[in-house]
């Protein structure tokens, strides 16, 4: 679920197609795993009158709440940070290019823990 957080750090580094590729990862998670609430919806004993509508709610509440904490908020997030680091350490030092590159790596990296709970909360 994490891949794409990955993905966004390592942008400066890596051709943009794996950072593409980390996104298809993580969305790849967040499908099964509303896929897998939809059948643990489903296998509720109960009158078969709302068993579709529970398995649609399942999947759809699933989905857009696994897309936005999984996908999309941290991976914006760790995207903008990285920015603007890359962007600070260009302004503020003689670094080059590669060591600012790897450092947006490593200060990217080092976020990725910090905005989890937050986003879980």
């Amino acid at each position: 679920g994490y891949a794409n957080e990955v993905g966004e750090t390592f942008r400066s580094l890596v051709p943009a197609a794996v950072v593409w590729l980390s996104y298809g990862v993580s969305s790849s998670y967040v499908l099964a795993d509303a896929i897998d609430k939809g059948k643990k919806a489903g296998d509720v004993r109960s009158p078969e009158a709302g068993r579709s509508t529970r398995v649609t709610v399942a999947v759809v509440d699933t989905f857009v709440w696994q897309a936005l904490a999984s996908v999309a908020i941290p991976g914006f997030t760790i995207n903008r940070v990285c920015a603007a680091s890359l962007y600070i350490l260009g302004t503020a030092t003689r670094w080059p290019l590669s060591i600012r590159k790897w450092t947006t790596t490593a200060l990217g990296l080092l976020v990725i823990p910090v905005i989890i709970h937050p986003i879980d909360r």
